[in-house]
């Protein structure tokens, strides 16, 4: 059975106009100017530092691109591409037309996620009546131990490798420059990757956003976002060796199917 939900908390903006897709390139983490119409991708505008600041889909049209982004983040996103524009011929809007996710499979005029096959589909628009609710949707997402860049992240405070931007196709490490360029390409190539956003699975309700995980009594890192049994955590590579525990449970640092077996950093 194929579930479909109502994404609330996601919210569109329409680029176009002439140099919507150069624009956008030189900005985004994401390959623009090859979208053609229907491609959808995922990436982020990050901080000139390199830090997260806005994820978002990118949804190919014949004269434009529309972005899926965080709801509650929508007008900043806004704000921030106008003060990009400059000279270019683009036109900023939002888009009212509501976000759906379908899942495990591509619904019929979905198209797939393209972080993994494993969360299914999204679409736009109106569609069949969801026979899910977005609480399910996140369920569904935790069990194939996606982050959630708008819950698991502090704005302006993650790096998107951190976040798995890299190993879920959200940075195009070929495309060439873009805001933030610099720093998440040299964290690529030197390998410079000590810490890392991953599914934890323990007894029990989750803990709280922020609890301490600790390898002995060394930190190994903090609780983002869960629910009963499982989490996401952002972990030190260098220390998920040994017994790991948070408010005194024991946790299991669970590797996903998407996720490739990661080198560990010198200390």
């Amino acid at each position: 059975m194929t579930d479909i939900a109502r994404l609330d908390s996601r919210a569109l903006i329409r680029v176009s106009g002439p140099d919507a897709r150069a624009f956008l390139h030189n900005l985004l983490t994401q390959d623009v100017e090859g979208l053609a119409e229907g491609d959808l991708r995922f990436g982020a505008l990050l901080s000139p530092p390199g830090r997260l600041l806005f994820d978002l889909f990118l949804l190919g049209e014949t004269d434009g691109v529309v972005l899926d982004v965080a709801a509650d983040r929508r007008e900043a996103l806004m704000q921030r591409l106008s003060m990009y524009k400059l000279r270019a011929q683009v036109e900023i809007v939002a888009d009212d037309r509501p976000v759906l996710a379908s899942w495990p499979e591509v619904a019929d005029g979905y198209t797939a996620d393209p972080r993994t096959p494993l969360l299914g589909g999204r679409g736009y628009g109106e569609a069949e009546a969801a026979t899910a609710d977005e609480t399910a949707y996140h369920a569904h997402r935790l069990t194939a131990g996606v982050p959630d860049p708008v819950a698991d992240t502090a704005v302006d405070r993650t790096y998107p490798i951190e976040a798995d931007f890299d190993l879920l196709n959200g940075i195009d490490f070929a495309k060439g420059c873009f805001v933030g360029q610099e720093t998440t390409s040299r964290m690529k190539r030197r390998g410079a990757i000590k810490n890392r956003m991953m599914p934890i699975t323990f007894d029990g309700p989750p803990p709280p956003p922020g609890a301490e995980v600790l390898s002995g009594t060394l930190r190994a890192g903090e609780v983002m976002t869960g629910r009963d049994g499982e989490a996401i955590a952002l972990l030190r590579l260098d220390r998920l060796e040994g017994a790991l525990t948070v408010d005194g449970r024991p946790i299991t640092v669970r590797r996903p199917d998407w996720m490739p077996e990661l080198p560990v950093p010198a200390a």
